[in-house]
């Protein structure tokens, strides 16, 4: 066949050995990932540079984030330019800056981080993923081979908190990644041309310079990246007061420190706020109650000798158990002032503007049944006909404007139900759960301390309502029945911290159902 290919006659922009530096910037939705993109082309071409920039948007919070890609060259004497990709090239990527700590772990995978040019700029920070939140319990991704990467297959990292440093300046992760960038060194121009390029963006100017020149300090200190940073210790646990002004809540304090050991006096103190502001007075008087019986029994089986594990960790997830996630706690948590001032911090509202929530809710018959008083649930359960009726009109999605008069009054309403709760049928099923979790939890303890605190973990299982809570109760039932299966063996603890986190990694529930097997194999 006949070559017709045809001679365009392109000449080249500049020298072979001439190449444009190339950064890449993988940012989720929202950290500015387009800003930081823009700011960087208006910095080279107003130093008269030829630059260009593309991107690949991604759905941020299920996938991963969106890709932007900037080449730049100079500009050459005759006035030629160059022809810039439109995509980075594995191996060949000069700049990564990334808004987060997995995408820059991501970036490594995709080969675009090199040891022999690559200066990686990432924030130490987490953005979790929509299967790290959907997770029952600790579901957050190890970042521990991120870690370990860096360090090898970059030639300069630069990590640290920068979100942290963003929103202690009163600025966005963009400007403290652009203060890393002209701190790096990786581009040929002054600093004052990367302030130009912020004061011509004319918007949040003063807190974004001062963004910029902390992470430029940052940059520059050459400080290790976020190990440095995690060598802190935690504080040490606040001392209880020694006196409250409310006579019913000092009642509640000096029963703490008279009843139970001082190895949870701190968590039980944190527990008996929980369920009074749950309930009432009288509630958080019952949760202490159980906690001196299990504080009995702990002491009968040793549990001087290992520091009343047992009971500091009852302490935690007993409170838990006894602040159940149901529809009054839910509408008290949404129509609460305190909620309403955490979200238009987050958001950043401004005087003279309004806020307004949209929330989506799918309430079932279920949760309505079960703030009803007992007598009148199960009448009502026993009706099918007219319990399906209702389920019809009441079993659907609803998109709630939570400060809206019509919304704020019903959810108010409802919330301010929590005087009847404890005559609930949904109040009377939470006490028998409870009651026998901790029965199963004593009688392990009588022949394996371990296990008994272990049973008590269990409880971090069960969270939310409506299908949450379904879920969550389906996977503790598993959990405690085989743990129980082999509650004769040395190492039944061992297996049942095993099942539990099985549990709480795996939203759909194979790995437990893979660890379930292996136990039954030799059970």
């Amino acid at each position: 066949m006949k070559d017709d290919t045809v001679n365009l006659g392109l000449k080249a922009a500049g020298p072979a050995t001439e190449r444009p530096i190339s950064i890449a910037i993988v940012a989720m939705g929202g950290q500015g990932g387009g800003v930081l993109t823009g700011w960087i082309v208006s910095l080279a071409e107003s130093q008269g540079w030829v630059a260009q920039s593309t991107s690949v948007p991604g759905v941020a919070q299920r996938t991963g984030a969106t890709i932007y890609y900037v080449e730049m060259m100079r500009s050459s004497d005759s006035g030629e330019k160059p022809i810039l990709a439109q995509m980075p090239t594995p191996g060949d990527v000069d700049v990564v800056i990334a808004s987060e700590y997995m995408e820059a772990g991501r970036s490594i995978l995709r080969g675009i981080v090199t040891p022999d040019r690559t200066t990686l700029i990432a924030s130490s920070h987490r953005a979790l993923s929509t299967i790290e939140k959907m997770a029952p319990g600790e579901g957050i991704a190890d970042s521990g081979a991120v870690d370990e990467a860096i360090g090898v297959v970059a030639q300069q990292e630069i990590v640290f908190d920068m979100n942290d440093m963003a929103v202690r300046n009163g600025s966005v992760i963009s400007s403290a990644m652009f203060g890393s960038l002209a701190a790096s060194g990786t581009l040929p121009f002054d600093r004052e041309a990367y302030y130009e390029v912020i004061r011509r963006s004319g918007k949040g100017v003063d807190a974004s310079i001062r963004t910029f020149d902390a992470a430029f300090t940052r940059t520059e200190q050459g400080e290790e990246s976020v190990e440095a940073e995690a060598v802190d210790q935690p504080d040490a646990p606040a001392p209880l007061p020694e006196r409250l002004s409310d006579k019913r809540a000092d009642a509640l304090l000096s029963r703490i420190r008279a009843e139970l050991p001082e190895q949870a006096h701190q968590t039980a103190f944190l527990g008996v706020q929980k369920v009074v502001d749950f309930q009432d007075a009288d509630y958080g008087s019952e949760y202490l109650d159980l906690l001196r019986d299990l504080t009995a029994k702990d002491a009968a089986a040793g549990g001087a000798e290992n520091g009343f594990e047992f009971t500091a960790t009852a302490a935690k997830y007993l409170a838990n158990a006894m602040a159940y996630d149901d529809v009054i706690r839910v509408a008290r948590l949404k129509t609460r002032s305190t909620r309403r001032d955490r979200v238009a911090v987050e958001v950043g509202l401004k005087d003279g503007q309004i806020l307004n929530t949209t929330e989506f809710m799918h309430p079932r018959m279920e949760e309505i049944t079960s703030t009803l008083p007992v007598g009148l649930a199960n009448w009502l359960i026993g009706r099918k006909g007219l319990y399906d009726w209702l389920d019809r009109r009441i079993n659907k999605g609803r998109r709630v404007r939570t400060y809206s008069l019509r919304w704020f009054l019903p959810l108010h309403f409802v919330g301010a139900m929590k005087g009847s709760r404890r005559k609930s049928l949904r109040h009377q099923t939470e006490v028998t759960h409870r009651d026998a979790w901790l029965t199963d939890a004593t009688d392990a303890l009588k022949q394996n301390y371990d296990l008994g605190v272990v049973i008590l973990s269990f409880r971090r299982l069960i969270k939310g309502y409506s299908d949450t809570h379904v879920r969550g109760l389906s996977k503790f039932d598993k959990v405690l029945s085989t743990t129980k299966s082999i509650a004769a063996r040395e190492d039944a603890a061992d297996w049942g911290r095993r099942l539990l986190t099985s549990a709480i990694k795996d939203a759909a529930g194979d790995e437990l159902d893979g660890t379930i097997k292996t136990i039954e194999s030799f059970s």
